[in-house]
């Protein structure tokens, strides 16, 4: 029986593809379910509800000549309002809404609709971007035109897509409102951008001089410094490729198993999680679920899972003292 005042956790499909160069992350909203999201979450005591996949909006009307150097702008751009009025509903719900992807250019309607929500109740959101690369393009910088690179960008007013709502309210962070964490990927004219406007950047390269806690942490203080909240954009490529092979951008050198589940624990414990995209799966590259099942661990420690009733050094009876 579930208990009526339990938490609740909403669980949304957005299976878009072709916001990235390589076909596939429309099934990593079915793979996701398969390797137990939803069995987890409710085996922690949350009330979930999955609201299933979202359907490929119809085309929308033409509005003019799309920008250049975005593909796809146009069936995109129907993504991008139908999920931004649904994460902004389900945000006024109550639940914490997990976008399970589909592309990382799925975020700028997440994001965008769950900021909304959160303007209305006078807290500032704060977006933590778990990702090997910064997707901090424009259409004037990108060398690809993946419209799947340039979502944190214009996440954060960057101009370039200003119509991508049309009439939908934009409603964009402060560049000191993100985090990229885990870069190891970024193109020469974004990464003048990125340093222009003093996004903050936990590398590799910081991750392997002060360690994930350290780095962390320091996210954690300043939202709470600002009575913010936090959304956790979580790209599986932030992963080694040895842990996650199912993803179509894969850049050796990424955080470990270890590594990541310290990330998440932290981030359950600060108690400042509203809510998550988990984007970027492919499950057509997988290795039989590997990455998938990996993805829902980590989704599992975000959520409270730990490993405490396992014996471990600060536990258990080590042998000589008894344990017999």
């Amino acid at each position: 029986m579930s208990d009526a005042n339990a938490p609740r956790i909403a669980l949304l499909g957005v299976p878009i593809e072709i916001g990235a160069s390589q076909l596939g992350t429309l099934m990593g909203p079915d793979a996701l379910r398969t390797a137990g999201i939803g069995r987890i979450l409710n085996q922690l005591g949350f009330a979930v509800e999955d609201h299933g996949n979202m359907a490929k909006p119809d085309a929308a009307a033409a509005e003019g000549p799309p920008p250049a150097n975005a593909k796809y702008y146009d069936t995109i751009k129907g993504w991008i309002r139908a999920l931004s009025e649904r994460s902004y509903t389900l945000a006024r719900s109550g639940a914490v809404p997990i976008f399970m992807g589909g592309d990382h250019s799925l975020s700028m309607g997440s994001v965008n609709g769950v900021a909304r929500y959160w303007q209305e109740q006078g807290r500032p959101l704060f977006v933590l971007w778990v990702d090997a690369h910064a997707d901090y393009n424009t259409p004037q910088t990108t060398e690809t035109g993946n419209m799947h690179g340039m979502s944190a960008a214009f996440l954060c007013g960057e101009p370039g897509l200003d119509n991508l709502l049309g009439g939908a309210p934009r409603a964009s962070i402060g560049p000191d409102q993100l985090d990229l964490f885990g870069i190891r990927s970024i193109d020469p004219e974004e990464k003048k951008l990125v340093f222009e406007r003093r996004v903050a950047i936990a590398d590799m390269r910081a991750i392997d001089e002060f360690g994930v806690g350290v780095l962390i942490r320091k996210v954690i203080e300043r939202v709470r410094a600002r009575n913010g909240v936090l959304h956790v954009s979580f790209d599986v490529d932030f992963l080694d490729p040895t842990v996650a092979p199912g993803v179509g951008t894969t850049v050796p050198g990424g955080a470990t198993y270890r590594e990541a589940h310290l990330i998440m624990e932290l981030l359950h414990d600060s108690g400042l999680v509203r809510s998550v995209d988990v984007v970027e799966l492919n499950p057509f590259l997988d290795e039989r679920g590997r990455t998938a099942r990996v993805a829902v661990e980590l989704i599992g420690s975000l959520f409270g899972l730990q490993i405490t009733d396992r014996r471990t050094p600060s536990n258990a009876v080590l042998p000589g003292n008894g344990s017999g």
